[in-house]
């Protein structure tokens, strides 16, 4: 469904138009949900550009929809810990919109790779070190995996 959508979008196309352009399908499909969804990260968006007199690049925006998620996913757990089924939906169909918009999650396989990687570029050797590889993966892994999860792994190899 995700490919049928987007495939007629370019790679020259921000992320940015990209939200512009679901947004208008939405509002042609009347799809309320998305609809709403879409609005609130664009003027997401907006706001930060507005506060820092910025323009976001795709990386920024990237990184924006991804704490956005992780905000969603932490009000999921707490509405389904209160026995509030109904508002954890409505935050999981939230994070389902929001993901489209991010990059394909990277494997197991890739993951470790690329510690592996990071791990022999940048010549670490202990913890001390941990901060050198965190900044070798961060750009390569942002939206595309879960950094505390990739922060616990990498302490399991140094440790």
């Amino acid at each position: 469904m995700i490919t049928e959508r987007f495939c007629f979008w370019g790679l020259d196309m921000t992320l940015v138009e990209k939200l512009k352009e679901a947004m208008k399908d939405a509002m042609r499909a009347k799809e309320k949900v998305r609809l709403g969804t879409i609005r609130m990260a664009l003027a997401a968006v907006k706001q930060r550009e507005v506060d820092e007199r910025i323009e976001l690049t795709d990386a920024d925006v990237v990184a924006l929809l991804t704490k956005m998620v992780k905000q969603r996913n932490d009000a999921a757990s707490q509405y389904e810990q209160a026995n509030r089924k109904d508002l954890a939906d409505i935050e999981n169909n939230e994070i389902t919109i929001l993901q489209e918009f991010l990059p394909q999650p990277l494997s197991e396989q890739e993951i470790n790779a690329l510690i592996e990687q990071a791990l022999a570029e940048t010549g670490a050797a202990g913890m001390q070190d941990m901060g050198k590889v965190m900044g070798w993966l961060k750009p390569k892994v942002q939206g595309r995996a879960d950094m505390g999860k990739l922060s616990g792994q990498i302490k399991s190899k140094l440790g």
